[in-house]
């Protein structure tokens, strides 16, 4: 049998990417890969020394992180027994499932603080590959298309205007008893935007070959079903 395809799905925060990988990949029979959720846990790893944690939440400027500090980060993403289960829609540290935990503002922003980093993104490289090696893969995240898997058979490109995504943002930590101003979360998600995209590692970009889906004015089911017939022309040639 032929190896299956990997698909990459990037884009921005608030998107949709998540709902729309975990759909696709349920409804393609394959595995799920959240490639954010990786440096989401080690931002909440980072917690564990608090003096570390208050120096990445104070930088401004993720060069201020340089050093020893870098250093220790990459550390910690390497030695972090990090398994996925449920088809890759949890997480877990060990015996610790930190599905919910990961998802909290204030790890959003470290996280994306820390994926800045190079030697960060080195450490977390082959975790990816190794975890997509045999093909039948959603991944999703914001360089998987780009860098992680450039020669994915399948790659998507999910945007949407920043109003929209602050919105369904909001909605999402409002549905999950968390307390959310829609404006400070759209200025949050500007924030990210602008640290993703002028990185010097593996910025946001638009992979090369990729389609492009605007999802503002879309439903979810149809944002899917479009990505759906992309993969199904796909095996068909």
């Amino acid at each position: 049998m032929a190896r299956r395809p990997v698909v990459t799905i990037d884009g921005p925060a608030g998107a949709g990417k998540s709902t729309a990988s975990r759909t696709l990949a349920e409804r393609l029979g394959f595995t799920y890969l959240d490639t954010g959720a990786l440096y989401r846990a080690v931002a909440l790893a980072a917690g564990d020394d608090a003096a570390l944690a208050a120096r990445v939440d104070a930088c401004a400027d993720v060069a201020q992180l340089a050093g020893a500090d870098e250093t220790q980060l990459a550390e910690v993403a390497r030695r972090l027994p990090l398994a996925f289960s449920a088809n890759g829609t949890r997480l877990a540290i060990g015996d610790r499932d930190v599905t919910a935990e990961i998802r909290t503002p204030e790890i959003s922003q470290r996280a994306s603080k820390i994926s800045a980093l190079p030697a960060v993104r080195a450490a977390l490289l082959d975790v990816q590959r190794r975890l997509a090696a045999a093909g039948g893969v959603v991944a999703e995240g914001r360089d998987v298309g780009s860098v992680v898997f450039p020669d994915a058979e399948v790659k998507l490109f999910l945007t949407a205007d920043v109003h929209e995504r602050a919105r369904r943002r909001t909605a999402e930590l409002r549905a999950r008893g968390i307390a959310a101003d829609e404006d400070q979360v759209r200025r949050e998600i500007e924030s990210r935007d602008a640290r993703d995209a002028e990185r010097a590692a593996a910025p946001l970009v638009c992979p090369a070959g990729a389609l492009i889906v605007d999802s503002s004015a879309l439903s979810a089911e149809q944002v899917v079903a479009f990505m759906l017939d992309a993969v199904t022309m796909r095996e068909r040639s």
